[in-house]
């Protein structure tokens, strides 16, 4: 929505800038282009008028009409066609580069999930092995406690019998 404010625009620069003044060339920088801006400028009021306009339609453009003006202003493009439609025109080799592409696709997604898999893993045995520390932790706090009532029972024992002896 934000893009749309700008109409006439469809190149868009972005990059940090230092409050203080100090520059340094910094990886972060951006170019957002709305493609359904542009190619409302360019059927509407501009058509193609620079190499960027050009390179955007031929990325952005299937209206024949579009690519036929393309290639008029812009010759250098019609050997990219011609190889985009020998490429179209051999469907098997199309399919092959999809194939291809899905079977890697598939493989990195089950390479992903074994690692988040392992991760959850190794977590919960991490979380398990506190838990088995916490209960050894409990049952010798239980055998010592055992062992104090065991104690406390003999030091009973040991004044019933002297409290006996004494009323005898």
């Amino acid at each position: 929505m934000e893009f749309r404010e700008f109409p006439e625009n469809y190149l868009h620069y972005f990059e940090q800038r230092s409050d203080t003044g100090l520059k340094l060339d910094l990886l972060q920088k951006y170019l957002f282009i709305p493609l359904d801006i542009f190619s409302w400028n360019i059927q509407n009021s501009r058509g193609i008028r620079s190499e960027t306009d050009a390179w955007l339609a031929f990325l952005s453009q299937d209206d024949p009409g579009m690519i036929l003006r393309l290639i008029d202003g812009y010759p250098e493009f019609m050997s990219m066609y011609e190889d985009v439609y020998r490429l179209c025109q051999n469907v098997e080799k199309v399919m092959g580069m999809f194939s291809e592409e899905l079977r890697i696709l598939d493989r990195n997604t089950v390479q992903y999930m074994i690692d988040e898999m392992q991760a959850e893993i190794d977590s919960q045995k991490a979380q398990l092995a506190n838990k088995e520390a916490e209960i050894g932790s409990q049952r010798a706090q239980l055998a010592d406690k055992d062992a104090e009532i065991g104690s406390r029972k003999a030091e009973i024992e040991r004044l019933r019998k002297l409290i006996d002896e004494m009323r005898k």
